[in-house]
């Protein structure tokens, strides 16, 4: 099956498209607080049809190239997270989706179509909540201010050769940070003084917007200066900073600003989230670099030493890593004690249904989840899991159902589509299990690989009119968009 390259993608990618690198952007100088809106009034080039149509061809190739986290728990999380900060934003013109990369370097970033990533060093870097929703609240002023598309026309004026060779550089950017950095500091625009400054104009925007957005959805005016304090702090004498430091200097006239900022506003105190706390434990034990006996230590000495911002998050970081270990009844322990505080905590309960499955208690998990279902329907953490746990427990059947439902809240998503192939599997419905198939490969831009599936489909399709021609019209959908994609090569 021939996988699309991410090199063969962004070696020739026309004018139509602009880097992620330049809405984080190179250089950056901040604004006062008085600076006007520059809004959406200027951009000709690019439709806003235009922006979904190349955010999802980028999303495509970014699932195909890194590590994209689907971890229904965390994913929910962001996602609310994300959202609650959007309905306080203005000018919200597109959806906005919110996805993980499985990186420890601190980064985030936004590009066409509402999509905004986030590394899980983010995670493991920001104290609390207040402080990864700032960075979020940057990132979504870059999408509701157009920040690229407007790039694009500023880019007008650059000469093709080096529109180019900057745009050349995008998916490298996105897929291997610092390649893309060195590639994209060779590209003559960027030391231009109309370029850096376009760029400068869009970071002090997405500032001063973001910190409106953050203070309108309740959280600390503070945590911006606080956080990218903290980051020039440790590492001002390092000789390789994060990736977010690359994209977003910071000088002390930045940190100043924010400060200056949020003392217009009025004091406000903030207690911690506990589901953010839950989220970094999460990442911290599941999506890190540290060892299985590392995390396990790490939470034992915060609850020995009482340094914990809430004491429940490192119990459940603590079972997190005894589960790690196979020491499963020590972890059920602790996560029943914590559902008798809280039975309706979902990282409570996908840890729950994690033990339960591991001892092939699937009664007992398809009964917690199917309670559970009755108060959210709608939970991608609740439909996910007893979905999994109808698959592992030999009732494939009832899982398709609740799969299709995911899927049509959630079209991005892998994991379900995953999860519906081993559903068919274990009903030997080849034909579906093959057209399920074709949908992943179709989601990492393999639509040549998606074809070939949906082939197989149609071959053990014989008889079933219906079927025959939602394949046939799939086909045409995938060569539709495999050409597409071709005028990016």
């Amino acid at each position: 099956m021939r996988k699309l390259s991410l090199s063969s993608f962004s070696k020739a990618l026309t004018a139509t498209a602009i880097s992620i690198v330049l809405a984080g952007s190179i250089a950056h100088s901040f604004a006062n607080n008085d600076l006007p809106d520059l809004g959406t009034a200027a951009v000709n080039t690019f439709s806003l049809e235009k922006e979904s149509v190349y955010g999802d061809a980028y999303m495509r190739v970014i699932r195909s190239s890194t590590p994209v986290l689907n971890d229904p728990v965390l994913s929910q999380y962001l996602s609310e997270l994300g959202n609650k900060l959007v309905a306080n934003a203005t000018g919200v013109k597109t959806p906005f989706y919110f996805f993980l990369l499985r990186n420890d370097e601190i980064n985030a970033f936004a590009f066409f179509g509402g999509h905004v990533g986030v590394h899980t060093g983010l995670f493991l870097n920001a104290d609390n909540e207040s402080e990864l929703a700032s960075v979020l609240a940057h990132e979504i002023s870059h999408v509701t201010q157009r920040h690229l598309a407007r790039s694009l026309e500023a880019q007008q004026k650059s000469s093709t050769a080096t529109i180019a060779g900057m745009l050349g550089a995008i998916l490298l950017t996105i897929a291997a940070p610092q390649v893309g950095i060195a590639a994209l500091a060779t590209t003559q625009a960027l030391a231009t003084q109309s370029s850096i400054n376009y760029t400068r104009l869009h970071e002090k925007e997405a500032d001063r917007i973001g910190m409106q957005i953050l203070v309108d959805a309740g959280f600390d005016p503070n945590a911006a200066a606080t956080f990218f304090g903290q980051l020039a702090v440790r590492y001002r004498f390092s000789t390789t900073p994060p990736q977010m430091l690359l994209t977003h200097p910071l000088p002390e006239s930045r940190i100043t600003e924010a400060r200056n900022r949020a003392a217009q506003y009025p004091e406000r105190h903030v207690p911690d989230s506990l589901l953010y706390q839950l989220a970094k434990a999460r990442i911290q034990v599941r999506f890190s670099s540290f060892s299985d006996d590392a995390a396990l230590s790490l939470f034992e000495q915060q609850l020995k030493k009482r340094e914990y911002t809430h004491k429940d998050a490192a119990l459940y970081g603590k079972a997190l890593a005894l589960f790690r270990l196979e020491k499963f009844e020590q972890a059920e322990v602790i996560i029943d004690e914590l559902l008798k505080k809280d039975d309706n905590n979902l990282f409570y309960i996908d840890t729950k249904t994690d033990l339960l499955a591991q001892k092939k208690a699937y009664p007992q998990a398809i009964a917690l989840l199917e309670s559970q279902r009755k108060l959210k329907p709608t939970s991608q953490v609740i439909n996910i899991n007893l979905a999994n746990i109808y698959v592992e427990a030999n009732q494939p059947t009832k899982a398709i159902p609740l799969l299709e439902e995911t899927i049509f809240l959630d079209k991005q998503n892998m994991l379900p589509y995953q999860i519906m192939s081993d559903a068919y599997r274990k009903l030997d419905n080849k034909a579906l299990e093959y057209y399920s198939n074709a949908e992943i490969m179709a989601l990492t831009a393999n639509y040549q690989g998606a074809i070939d599936q949906l082939n197989y489909a149609y071959r053990y399709s014989e008889g079933n009119t219906l079927q025959l021609a939602r394949i046939e019209a799939r086909i045409r959908q995938f060569r539709q968009a495999d050409r597409e994609m071709d005028q990016f090569k």
